[in-house]
């Protein structure tokens, strides 16, 4: 049986040693001969020079065959140049044949070998590499996911960890966190990607910005609803660097490539306060807070902000406000007319004033 043609084109196909190959071709090929003669003991053996995989039997010497599968006759093993005595068990090649359940067997058999080889390659290539942001292209746009190539591995994006909103297109290039690599696939599935963690903002950032990756400015906390919007609280260990600054750039010039990864998902950075009344109007932004009143627990807070910034206080569905909340440890809420009763006072007295005047 010749082998070569085959595995030259396994080798080119999949990238694997022709060795192993044809070690994994042969107990295939064996694994179907047992299945069709179950009672007989076989042995395969590959001779590279001739390309001739020969499938052996073990056969029991005798004076007289009752059984072709098993027996050899003495006399017959004298005249194949065997040196053997009566009782003595030999191989010798086999004559029988298998049938076409027996070769898919076979076929199966060589197919799952090959897919575990495969499968420890991509582990021990990519184990260390769990946690990090990898680089690849988009394959395949499935309806539970995304099929990513990475160099020339397939890994998958399930919707569940992609970021709502942002399109799938082919041949799109995109940077996901490798979250998990399992030693055997899931549902063809050996690389899990994540884009919607927070591992995901905080990879990106030690990605983008030298000084958080060095860690003199440090990434406090993040909280976020994926698709929606990020807030980020960032120290600087340095008093001569400006935290916030330094994670956005000249002209947004290092936020930018993360906000690129993000689609419409927008990005709060937040500088690290020691009073809470601060942390609680800044964890509000883009919205401008006139004033915070804590409670005497400090575990909620009332705010109050100009008319024009109410709605960017609450945001879409009250997201921006549910963020803050997650991000102060502190349930907000916005003062209900309170900034119009502090307008109207003063009118008032404006208008006490000028009849005093008068």
């Amino acid at each position: 049986m010749k082998l070569s043609a085959v595995i030259d084109e396994l080798v080119e196909e999949r990238g694997l040693d022709r060795s192993v190959l044809a070690d994994i071709i042969s107990q295939g090929i064996k694994s179907a001969y047992e299945k069709k003669y179950p009672d007989l003991v076989f042995h395969t053996s590959y001779d590279k020079k001739s390309d001739e995989l020969t499938i052996n039997v073990q056969k029991t010497v005798v004076t007289s065959v009752s059984d072709d599968d098993s027996e050899l006759s003495a006399r017959k093993a004298k005249s194949m140049g065997l040196s053997v005595e009566l009782g003595q068990q030999v191989f010798v090649p086999f004559e029988g044949k298998i049938g076409r359940i027996e070769i898919l067997k076979a076929k199966q058999l060589i197919a799952n070998s090959i897919r575990g080889i495969e499968a420890a390659v991509v582990f021990d290539e990519f184990k260390d590499k769990r946690g990090s942001i990898v680089h690849g292209v988009v394959h395949k746009c499935e309806y539970g996911g995304a099929s990513i190539k990475i160099d020339d591995t397939m890994a998958f994006l399930p919707k569940s960890l992609s970021i709502p909103g942002l399109k799938c297109i082919v041949g799109y290039p995109v940077r996901a966190l490798l979250k998990d690599v399992l030693k055997e696939p899931r549902h063809d599935n050996q690389l899990i990607l994540d884009m919607a963690s927070t591992e995901y903002i905080k990879k990106l950032f030690e990605l983008e910005i030298p000084e958080v990756f060095e860690k003199i400015v440090e990434i406090k906390d993040i909280v976020r609803i994926p698709g929606y919007k990020t807030k980020i609280v960032v120290f600087s260990h340095d008093s001569n660097i400006d935290p916030v600054g330094t994670c956005v750039g000249v002209g947004g010039v290092r936020i930018k490539p993360i906000l690129k990864e993000l689609g419409t998902e927008k990005i709060d950075i937040i500088a690290q306060r020691d009073s809470l009344e601060e942390f609680v109007a800044d964890a509000l932004k883009p919205a401008e807070v006139q004033r915070v009143e804590l409670s005497n627990d400090e575990q909620s807070a009332t705010v109050w902000v100009d008319e024009d910034q109410r709605s960017l206080a609450i945001g879409k569905m009250g997201q921006n406000i549910a963020l803050a909340s997650r991000l102060t440890g502190v349930n907000i809420q916005i003062g209900q007319g309170a900034e119009k009763a502090t307008k109207d006072t003063l009118s008032i007295l404006a208008d006490e004033e000028v009849l005093e005047d008068l």
